[in-house]
């Protein structure tokens, strides 16, 4: 994730930002680790305060938080005592190093342009059969809301080729409504994909 803006917003914003998502994990969180084997090493990007680390840790899970927020990461270490990475989307280096990526409400920061080689970097980063989550606010293409933070809001089917594209098997696609942070409701998708060979 390469907006300066966006990275600048949860740098200065992470102490409230993350009091005002204090309440329990993501609600796709705990389906994703049912999904898991124990003790499964997972990836986490955009790890923001550390909430879903948490619940990961809670439930045994071996986690590499990331984010490429400064204050974020910050947040995160308080929160959860563990040590926080650093990362940008783009700099995702990883081969074969993790069983699973969770991506919660982070890839769609992410420059629709650049989407597709993320992907792709994801898919390299997981071991053969690991699964990865994320979910992306839809529309019709890069934009700010209100706070100036960019979004892809990638077009549906143009999303779901890039997942193709980048060699992803879609395990289960839910569209949904939801607001955010901005109070603006949308429509939003969540994914859930699988490596094979």
């Amino acid at each position: 994730m390469t907006d300066e803006a966006t990275l600048a917003f949860y740098d200065r914003e992470a102490p409230s930002y993350t009091m005002s998502f204090a309440q329990g994990p993501a609600r796709y969180l705990d389906a994703f680790l049912d999904q898991l084997p124990d003790g499964a090493h997972i990836l986490e990007l955009g790890c923001g305060g550390g909430r879903d680390a948490s619940r990961m840790i809670e439930r045994g899970f071996s986690v590499d938080m990331t984010d490429g927020s400064k204050g974020m990461a910050k947040k995160a270490r308080e929160r959860t005592g563990q040590d926080v990475r650093l990362l940008r989307f783009e700099d995702l280096d990883a081969v074969e190093a993790y069983d699973a990526v969770w991506a919660h409400a982070s890839l769609h920061h992410q420059p629709l342009a650049g989407l597709g080689d993320v992907l792709a970097r994801v898919r390299r980063a997981v071991r053969p059969g690991g699964l990865f989550f994320a979910n992306y606010k839809l529309g019709d293409g890069d934009d700010r809301d209100k706070f100036g933070r960019l979004y892809n809001f990638s077009p549906r089917q143009h999303l779901l080729d890039l997942y193709g594209d980048a060699g992803w098997h879609l395990e289960e696609v839910e569209d949904y409504r939801d607001g955010g942070l901005d109070k603006v409701e949308r429509d939003w998708i969540a994914i859930t994909a699988r490596k094979h060979g």
